[in-house]
C-alpha cells in the first residue's frame, strides 16, 4: 500500500473514531425527540383542538382548559394530589430519614433490614396496590382479622369511604417508596467524615444532638432530591390509585393522571384529556427546572 492510501486510511480510522459514539448514539437521540418531545408538542396542540375520539388539528384556542378549571371533578383530583402529595413526602422523608439513622448505627443484621425495607422497591405499583386492596377490605383484610381476634366493634373502612379513601392510597405510597428514600439517605449518611462525630463526641455532645445539630443540616442536597424524586412520583401516580381505589368511591380518590386517562380513553374527550396532561406537565416542570437549575449552579460554584 502506498503513503497516500495509508494516510487515507488513517484520516477515515480518524474521522470514524471521532463520529462513530455521534453515530452510535443518533438513533436514541431521534427516538428520543420524536417520541418524547415530539410527543409532548403534539399534546399540547392537541389541548388546543376540539378533538374528541379521534384527533382534530384545528385550532379552538383555550376553550379546553377554561372547561378544565370550570370541572368540579379537576377540582378534587387537585385536592386529593395536594393531601396525597404532601402526606406522601413527609412521611416517606421522615420514615426514611429515621430508618437510615438506624441502620447507620451499623448494626449487626444491618444487610438483612436494609434488603427487607428495600424489597417493597422491587415491586411494580400494581402489585402493591393489589397487595393493600385485600389488607384493607372490610370484608376480608384487616377488619375482619382484627374483629376475629375478638375486637367486634372494630372498623376500618377507608377503602370504600369516599372521605378517607385518598389515605389508603398514601398508605400504600410510603409503604413503597420509603425504603428508597431510606437508601437515598443512607448513602447521605455514609459519605459524612466519622471526623465529625468523634470530635462532636470528645465535646461532650449526645448522639441524638449531633444528627439533629450536625449531621442532618449538612444533608440538604440529599433532603432536596428526595422531595424532588417523590414530588415526581406523587404527580404521576396512576397505577396505584387504578388497582387500589379505581379513583372511587366515585371519584372521590381521582388524581389528576387518572382524570385526564378517564377523560381521554374512556369518555372520548381527547382534547379535555390532553389539556389536563399539559397542566401536569406544567406542574412536573416546576418541580424539575428548579432542581436542575440548583444542580447546575452548584456544580459552577464547585
Amino acid at each position: 500500500m502506498t503513503n497516500e492510501g495509508r494516510q487515507t486510511g488513517m484520516r477515515f480510522a480518524g474521522s470514524l473514531q471521532r463520529y462513530l459514539p455521534r453515530i452510535v448514539l443518533s438513533p436514541t437521540i431521534l427516538s428520543a425527540v420524536v417520541f418524547i418531545y415530539g410527543f409532548i408538542m403534539w399534546t399540547a396542540w392537541i389541548s388546543l383542538t376540539n378533538s374528541g375520539l379521534l384527533p382534530r388539528y384545528k385550532l379552538a384556542g383555550f376553550l379546553q382548559y377554561v372547561k378544565l378549571f370550570q370541572n368540579d371533578r379537576w377540582w378534587v383530583a387537585s385536592r386529593n394530589l395536594a393531601i396525597f402529595g404532601s402526606l406522601f413526602i413527609f412521611f416517606c422523608v421522615v420514615f426514611g430519614l429515621i430508618l437510615a439513622i438506624l441502620l447507620d448505627q451499623r448494626i449487626r443484621v444491618e444487610g438483612a433490614l436494609r434488603t427487607i425495607y428495600l424489597y417493597p422497591m422491587a415491586l411494580s405499583f400494581i402489585v402493591t396496590g393489589t397487595a393493600w386492596r385485600w389488607m384493607l377490605n372490610p370484608g376480608f383484610g384487616l377488619e375482619r382479622l382484627v374483629r376475629e381476634m375478638g375486637f367486634t366493634s372494630f372498623t376500618f373502612d377507608w377503602l370504600v369511604n369516599s372521605k378517607m379513601s385518598i389515605y389508603t392510597i398514601v398508605i400504600a405510597g410510603v409503604w413503597q417508596s420509603t425504603g428508597f428514600v431510606m437508601a437515598l439517605f443512607l448513602a447521605g449518611l455514609r459519605g459524612i467524615d466519622d471526623s465529625i462525630i468523634r470530635a462532636a463526641q470528645v465535646d461532650g455532645a449526645s448522639l441524638p444532638k449531633i444528627y439533629w445539630r450536625i449531621i442532618i443540616p449538612t444533608m440538604r442536597p440529599v433532603f432536596f432530591s428526595a422531595v424532588i424524586i417523590m414530588s415526581h412520583i406523587a404527580i404521576k401516580s396512576f397505577d396505584l390509585v387504578m388497582v387500589l381505589t379505581r379513583g372511587g368511591p366515585g371519584y372521590s380518590s381521582d388524581l389528576p393522571a387518572t382524570f385526564m386517562y378517564t377523560f381521554a380513553f374512556t369518555r372520548n374527550r381527547l382534547a379535555f384529556g390532553a389539556a389536563s396532561a399539559i397542566i401536569m406537565f406544567m406542574a412536573v416542570m416546576s418541580i424539575i427546572v428548579p432542581y436542575l437549575y440548583s444542580e447546575l449552579r452548584i456544580k459552577r460554584n464547585g
